[in-house]
């Protein structure tokens, strides 16, 4: 996100648009409501901790940090915009060997960086 190009089509923003629109993404995780019970009051919370702080040692801390929250900004030119609102997510269910159809669709522009 640079706001001089379309983060997905790579059209210049502000030159060849008279327009351009910003696209936020939060992905974090969710939880539920805690119900604290007697045995949860019973377990061993700090042996619990020091188990989860070695599960994390030697982790890539990104990793970490993203399984947990991650914010994405991107700069659209109009015509992604509006696909973007038609379709925001993609389809990663199929089973697609071809090339892929949005990169056919929406042109060669640059990879989006968070």
């Amino acid at each position: 996100m640079d706001h001089l190009v379309c983060d997905i089509c790579g059209k210049a923003l502000l030159t060849d648009e008279s327009v351009r629109y910003q696209a936020r993404i939060q992905v974090f995780a969710a939880y539920d409501p805690i119900e604290i019970t007697p045995d949860d009051l019973a377990r061993d919370i700090q042996g619990e901790i020091r188990a989860l702080l070695d599960r994390l040692e030697g982790m890539d801390p990104q990793e970490v940090e993203d399984s947990v929250y991650k914010d994405m900004h991107f700069d659209l030119c109009m015509a992604c915009q509006r696909e973007y609102l038609r379709r925001p997510l993609p389809d990663l269910r199929r089973d697609d060997t071809s090339e892929d159809k949005d990169a056919e669709r929406l042109g060669d522009g640059p990879v989006p960086q968070a």
